[in-house]
Order: C-alpha cells, then structure tokens, then sequence
C-alpha cells in the first residue's frame, strides 16, 4: 500500500541503533532543551509529511496499523501493515533530522475461488529531512526531503534494487486553528514487469484543531507514474483525526478510499507518536 509507511527485522534494528549513536555523537548536551515548549508534531496518519522537524537531540517514533482493500473483475487482494515504524531523530540542529523506517507486511489474494497469502518485510526507508524556512505571510513554511528505499526486504516485497527520491514539502498556518499543507515529489519505482521509472505524487491536506489536544484533516493525493510501461494514475481521498493524550504522546486513526479505478478501494489504519526529549 503505497499510502502506509515506505516503510528483515535486522535492518531496521541495525539501522536504528547507527541512528541513535549518531545522534548522541552530535547532539550536545541539553540539545533538546529548545524543545521543551513545543507542541508534537507527528508526520502520520495523513500522506503529506509536516514540515517541521523534531529537533536536535529529540527521538520520535511512530508507528500504527493500515489495512487495504482492492477489488477488480474477481479478484480481491487484502492487503496488512503491521507497526510502520517510523524513527526519527533531530542531529546537529534543529532543523535537520534522520529517518527510517520499515515494517512487516501482509498480503491475501483471492481469485477464482482460490486464496494466496504471501508475508515479509518491506525495503529500508532512509531519508533526511531539512526544514528550509518558517512561514511569513503567504510565503509558506518549505522542508525538503531527500529519501531512497533499500534492497533489505523479503522476497515477493523487496524492489531489489535502490530507489531514490525527493519530496518537497509546504504548509501555511492561516489562523490558530486552521492550516493547509501540500507536497510535491518524485520517486524511482518499479512496475510489474520489473521496469522502472519515474513515479509524481502530489497531496494536499487541510486540518483543523478542536481544542487544544484534537485535530481532524481531510486530504487529497495522488501518483502519477511517469513512462510507456508505467501504470496508470492513482488518486485518493483520505480523512482522520489525532489525540494529544500527552504532551509527548499522540494517537491517530484514519480512513480512505480510491476515487478512480487504478486505485485501491479503501483502507483504514490506526497509530501513535511517542516523543522522547
């Protein structure tokens, strides 16, 4: 499911422990101290990734649940996310911070009254995230995001090769309430017959806060494959909420559906946000 995390156990264990040794390398003592005051800022459940980042010395890691659904002249395909961890760590300052991520996955298909179910991990995401500039006025807060899938996962979910990519991410505060957020980006995919090629996808969210710790968004995204062999457009509407029931910890769940006929039927997830400071 390409709206859950880009995300075999032991690469993202591995890849997790490198992650938190650099950020003890390079966060000075007290980094996260800045931080004290700020409000948790999760990249789930929506697609549109925020465009702030955690903060240097801050660990925040997410994960949760989707389930997928796609049904097309008889065939059915159920399709599982389990935990779609997300680690992300603040380095150096505040405005940088590393990324990664990889999950277990589950797929059923169901076709001329026979079933097929098929499990294993999904590729190593890695990324970088760079908070680029702060709203001013109509000029909206810009991050970038440079991220690359790698070969570790399970056969029949791994692409077996690298693919990197670069999102762009933008977002406007228009009162304290209510806010707008879009991104635009481009990733190297692999289709069926085992080409590749070049694979846009634009979103765009709005979100509205309902009291001080209760958030709902509604979103639109899409991906547009690039190339003869390419598949066909994919578009979404997706919408959900979030609860603060700390100041460090979140709870979200989400519910979408495909508004064309390339893209899969539905899906509905469930995750949490655990900030450590």
């Amino acid at each position: 499911m390409k709206d859950a995390a880009h995300k075999e156990g032991r690469p993202i264990v591995v890849a997790g422990v490198v992650a938190m040794t650099l950020a003890g390398i390079l966060a000075t003592p007290g980094a996260g101290s800045a931080q004290t005051a700020a409000p948790l800022v999760a990249d789930r459940p929506d697609f549109t990734e925020a465009t702030t980042t955690v903060g240097r010395g801050v660990f925040q890691l997410e994960f949760g649940y989707t389930f997928g659904l796609d049904r097309d002249n008889g065939t059915s395909i159920r399709g599982h996310s389990f935990g779609e961890p997300l680690l992300r760590v603040g380095v150096m300052a505040d405005w940088l911070e590393l990324r990664l991520a990889a999950g277990p996955v589950a797929q059923r298909i169901e076709s001329g009254g026979r079933a097929a179910s098929d499990t294993g991990i999904e590729d190593l995401y890695l990324g970088v995230k760079l908070a680029l500039r702060e709203q001013q006025g109509l000029i909206p807060a810009i991050a970038l995001l440079p991220q690359a899938t790698v070969p570790t996962g399970s056969d029949g979910f791994s692409s077996d090769r690298v693919l990197p990519g670069v999102n762009v991410l933008y977002s406007w505060d228009a009162t304290d309430n209510f806010s707008m957020a879009g991104s635009t980006q481009v990733n190297r995919a692999v289709g069926d017959a085992d080409e590749g090629y070049a694979e846009w996808a634009q979103s765009v969210a709005a979100g509205v806060g309902l009291g001080a710790r209760m958030g709902v968004f509604g979103e639109w995204f899409a991906f547009f494959p690039s190339g003869p062999e390419a598949p066909q457009p994919e578009h979404y509407l997706n919408t959900g909420l979030s609860w603060l029931l700390a100041d460090d910890f979140q709870w979200d769940i989400r519910v979408g559906f495909g508004v064309n006929d390339p893209a899969e039927d539905l899906f509905a997830g469930t995750g949490v946000t655990l900030r450590v400071r």
